[in-house]
């Protein structure tokens, strides 16, 4: 069973602690995380938005951990295509909530989706879709 103990351990590694993220919440088959605000993430030091990375790497953890908490184990899986479409820059000095969910599973494939926002659903900084392909070998 993977709780917030455990995805909040995986976020306390490497770059996922390097760029800050945190848990928020999770269910049956979705995480949200928080990415907030640091002057050393953005793009454009002047205008004070994000840059794309860390929002696309929150992304990509945020429907990985949806996969991983909807199967039940940290299985080994590589992300096959991670489409971003991004609807508006972050606004400065405020957190972003990235929201992951897994809606259907394969044997081999695990189908995701999600959406990056600064506290109202409706007025999202990006939505997310892609595919995660299981791995043979030892769990993480």
């Amino acid at each position: 069973m993977i709780d917030q103990r455990a995805i909040e351990e995986r976020l306390a590694r490497g770059h996922n602690a390097t760029i800050g993220l945190r848990y928020a919440a999770h269910g049956g088959d979705w995480a949200e995380l928080v990415l907030d605000y640091d002057i050393g993430l953005t793009a454009d030091w002047d205008e004070g938005i994000l840059a794309s990375g860390p929002i696309i790497t929150m992304m990509d953890l945020a429907t990985s951990f949806a996969v991983w908490i909807r199967k039940g184990d940290f299985t080994n899986q590589a992300t096959l295509d991670l489409r971003v479409d991004y609807m508006r820059p972050a606004l400065p000095r405020q957190p972003v909530f990235g929201r992951g969910e897994c809606y259907r599973l394969t044997r081999s494939i695990a189908f995701v989706r999600g959406v990056a926002h600064q506290g109202d659903v409706a007025d999202p900084v990006a939505h997310v879709a892609g595919t995660f392909m299981f791995l043979d070998g030892a769990t993480l």
